[in-house]
């Protein structure tokens, strides 16, 4: 008799019905796993699909703020909201961007900056007002009236004084004309902890604004020198745009860094009149239609920011360190 097992009458059926139920459900399984790899896939090309068509029509749409070009005369209209800063709305890049475009259009009686920012980068916004000037000087036809609404203080202030002509609301703060660095100290905390901080540099002073290091005073003295110099810029810049409508002689505290709402500003000789954009489109330009040049940020600018600072920013925030500002 043999060893060989043999499957009972029928069994090899039963069998063959089992293998046959593993294979589809076995197929089934595959095939629903190549459905969702190609839902993944078909959604993927549909978000990259939707987001390209974002990029391509965004620019199209913001070349002068969402707003389509009249054909009439117009008052244009540029924002200068939040920090003038590079990267930020208020950059110099978007705002002499929008400048230009304001000034090539034949339909533009005359420019309003409406302003409500603290100041920021000196840098940023002497770009801005050397760009008002050179405008000016090339199209003395059309004037650029600066109109403030809650705040122009510092470096916005600085931009406004290039204006042909500064408004502002009785309870605008207006001036700060001023500059500030602000850091930390962190040496007593370490030496309570116990921890010591170890710079290696090439160049003497190549550390001088470290937190974690004592203060030295000829470093100081350096530092507050080099506020003071760009003080002066700015002092030099508000004069050349102001000119004899400043009450310097009368209020010399004008460039102390204060600040004044528009009511006391409009004697000082900070603003010329109380108003508001409409009011100054209207009655001042003599063109009330208003058309938006502002840049707007596209929704992948918008995504970048989201994703955070630069590393070398966030490493200065962390120590507690920034350049000289305006405000």
């Amino acid at each position: 008799m043999s060893d060989e097992w043999k499957a009972p009458a029928g069994a090899s059926g039963d069998a063959r019905s089992w293998q046959l139920l593993e294979k589809t459900l076995l197929a089934g399984v595959q095939e629903q796993r190549r459905a969702r790899r190609w839902g993944i896939f078909f959604k993927s090309l549909t978000f990259i699909y939707l987001f390209g068509a974002i990029a391509l029509l965004t620019p199209a749409l913001n070349l002068k703020g969402g707003v389509a070009a009249t054909s009439g005369k117009h008052t244009a209209l540029i924002e200068v909201r939040g920090m003038i800063a590079d990267q930020e709305a208020a950059s110099a890049d978007h705002i002499v961007g929008s400048l230009r475009k304001a000034f090539e259009d034949d339909n533009t009686k005359g420019v309003i900056l409406r302003i409500n920012s603290p100041g920021g980068s000196p840098v940023q916004s002497g770009y801005i007002y050397d760009e008002i000037l050179r405008l000016r000087g090339e199209h003395p036809d059309i004037k650029v009236y600066a109109v403030i609404t809650d705040l122009g203080a510092s470096g916005a202030y600085y931009i406004a004084s290039a204006a042909d002509m500064i408004y502002a609301d009785k309870s605008s703060l207006v001036g700060s004309i001023g500059v500030t660095a602000a850091t930390f100290g962190f040496v007593g905390v370490m030496e309570k902890l116990g921890v010591d901080r170890r710079v290696y540099t090439s160049g003497e002073h190549k550390a001088f604004l470290d937190p974690f290091q004592p203060q030295k005073e000829e470093e100081t003295r350096f530092w507050q020198s080099v506020l003071e110099t760009t003080h002066r810029q700015f002092i030099d810049s508000v004069k050349r745009g102001r000119g004899e409508r400043l009450k310097v002689t009368e209020h010399p505290e004008l460039f102390s860094g204060l600040i004044w709402s528009g009511e006391q500003a409009l004697p000082l000789g900070l603003i010329d009149g109380l108003g508001n954009t409409s009011y100054v489109a209207r009655e001042v330009i003599g063109e009330k239609e208003l058309v938006d040049f502002t840049v707007q940020e596209t929704p992948f600018d918008r995504f970048a920011k989201r994703l955070g600072a630069s590393v070398a920013e966030n490493l200065a925030i962390w120590m507690g360190f920034q350049g000289p500002a305006l405000r």
